[in-house]
């Protein structure tokens, strides 16, 4: 039995219910986080709570808990769950109210948690992406819940045998459907520039501490299309994937078609970092 967290609540899924005027419902009016569990240990936990602040901030509303209460309902549900690496799942709505675009008409939130175990993926050998315009809205560095853009693309990703689809915008690369990333060059690894038009991930700042740790020479740049279709390694990350090498962009080799050196050295680096972190 799947036990999930709701309005204050632990209770079964199969008998977890919304009103059907949920503001995230009816709007998509709400914001989520993904967090990983790894060794039964919240990975990155006050990372993921600054970024749900900004998030709510930017939407207009407030937290509902502390990061004390937060890290409670968390422990909670990972305890029910056998498997020792999952992904927590949080959503906050604006909550009910009549079908109405003002939001001062909804003053309380609908606030849902989830568990659920990381499915084991193997991509060590690399995966396949496609390129394509970015097709979302401007505010994409808030992490809404209004994701069609993203299932749309992920689709059309899928429909041309690629797990991903790397996002350009006026010429210029901004992230994946559901991912960062990173283009490597000449030796130097390059991600862009945070912006309206890219979510701040967790692991994409994670990397970059690792690369700035170990001295690995980086730059947070705008890189053109060009750039990424001449890139030696092409890397995307996120916070249940972690760090994922692209060997095939648009049915071509990125580089020598497969794995860096560049990217098993910093997949290592990230891996021995998570270790620690959640003995």
């Amino acid at each position: 039995m799947t036990t999930v967290y709701l309005n204050g609540e632990f209770k079964p899924l199969s008998t977890a219910s919304i009103n059907i005027l949920d503001r995230g419902f009816i709007f998509g009016d709400g914001v989520y986080e993904v967090i990983p569990i790894f060794n039964r240990i919240i990975f990155c936990f006050d990372e993921h709570m600054n970024r749900l602040e900004n998030s709510l901030e930017a939407i207009f509303m407030d937290n509902p808990y502390t990061s004390n209460q937060w890290r409670s309902i968390f422990e909670e549900l990972i305890d029910t769950i056998e498997e020792s690496e999952q992904s927590i799942y949080l959503q906050i709505t604006r909550g009910v109210s009549e079908r109405d675009h003002d939001i001062k008409i909804a003053d309380k939130p609908t606030i849902f948690v989830m568990s659920r175990p990381i499915e084991k993926k193997n991509f060590s050998v690399g995966i396949n992406a496609i390129t394509h315009e970015d097709i979302r809205w401007q505010y994409c560095d808030i992490k809404a819940i209004t994701l069609l853009p993203s299932v749309l693309l992920r689709h059309k990703a899928r429909e041309q045998g690629a797990k991903e689809a790397i996002l350009i915008r006026d010429g210029y690369i901004t992230e994946g459907a559901a991912s960062n990333v990173f283009v490597c060059k000449n030796d130097e690894v390059l991600t862009p520039l945070k912006s309206k038009h890219v979510l701040p991930g967790i692991t994409r700042d994670l990397v970059i501490e690792i690369l700035a740790n170990n001295k690995i020479t980086y730059l947070e740049t705008t890189i053109s299309e060009k750039d990424l279709l001449n890139a030696d390694e092409v890397w995307i990350t996120s916070s249940t994937w972690e760090i994922v090498p692209v060997t095939q962009l648009n049915n071509l080799p990125v580089g020598t078609g497969e794995t860096g050196a560049l990217w098993q050295r910093v997949d290592q680096l990230y891996q021995e970092f998570k270790s620690v972190y959640c003995e």
